[in-house]
């Protein structure tokens, strides 16, 4: 199997579903296990994830702290082979690669989509959403086909599925998460439910539970904390505490490989064996 780094690739030609937000999360979730990550912002415009670890990083700086973070770059060109050579590059110091994707169809965005070996596409929950993926019937909201965006990455599944024996390359793993199901009325949740749950037979992704609609995701931001920083966070909330455990059960539903560095003795960790280990830890 490939001993390159493990690609982690948040997707979605729709924004506003807390990809960036997840990507940075789960970057550093990853990092309080002592992997080596590095973070590719592809949104030259936007570059949400990349001014979240600006965030993170001033905020050590200005604390005088030292906090598990991951090495974060903007990818502002249009040309596929640079970005392949920047991506080779971190690739050969680090043990994980995350990139955040624009909210628009995008040719870079869809380049590093069909090379993911971990594929994270965020919905909302609704139908809107879904619409990304797959069309519903008006009247029994049946699934009537395949959007563009998932034919794009059945047909990158399948050529990946002959490389993998081939080549030697991983199979590619593609996991639609769910967010804020809680602002979702129970009827049109069910009706997801069923469509996801359809279409997911028919194109191959798994489906996992995500991160519901917190005002603390927004209040972290500006610190470029995570819910993960036990004790720089101040004295937190039963609400808090729910959105920590929400996280756990995102990571842990992802499925990532085992970090093979070892924790960092500085995070004072326990010695965590696997993501969801380390993110108990940090409890």
């Amino acid at each position: 199997m490939s001993t390159g780094p493990h690609r982690i690739v948040f997707a979605n030609e729709k924004g506003g579903t807390g990809k960036s937000t997840t990507a940075v999360h789960v970057a550093i979730a990853l990092a309080c296990q002592g992997a080596r990550v590095a973070a590719i912002d592809l949104d030259a415009r936007q570059r949400t994830m990349h001014r979240y670890f600006e965030n993170r990083a001033e905020t050590m700086r200005r604390r005088a702290i030292s906090l598990p973070t991951a090495t974060f770059e903007v990818y502002s060109g249009d040309s596929i082979e640079e970005l392949d050579a920047m991506t080779a590059r971190l690739s050969e110091s680090h043990d994980f690669i995350v990139f955040d994707t624009p909210g628009r169809d995008d040719p870079l965005a869809r380049h590093v989509a069909t090379r993911a070996d971990t594929l994270v596409t965020p919905l909302n929950d609704s139908f809107v959403d879904f619409d990304l993926i797959g069309q519903v019937d008006a009247e029994t909201f049946k699934v009537r086909r395949l959007s563009f965006y998932a034919e794009l990455i059945w047909e990158a599944r399948k050529k990946r599925a002959m490389a993998t024996i081939k080549d030697s390359r991983r199979e590619m793993d593609w996991v639609v998460v769910r967010n804020r199901t809680g602002f979702t009325e129970a009827r049109n949740q069910k009706r997801i439910d069923t469509a996801l749950t359809e279409l997911s037979k028919r194109v191959g992704f798994r489906v996992a539970s995500g991160l519901s609609e917190r005002v603390i995701y927004r209040e972290l931001f500006p610190s470029g904390l995570t819910l993960l920083d036990k004790g720089h966070l101040g004295e937190l909330g039963t609400s808090h505490l729910v959105a920590r455990q929400e996280l756990r059960t995102l990571v842990g539903g992802l499925n990532l490989p085992p970090v093979v560095s070892g924790p960092n003795p500085e995070l004072h960790l326990d010695a965590p064996s696997s993501t969801k280990t380390a993110l108990e830890s940090a409890a």
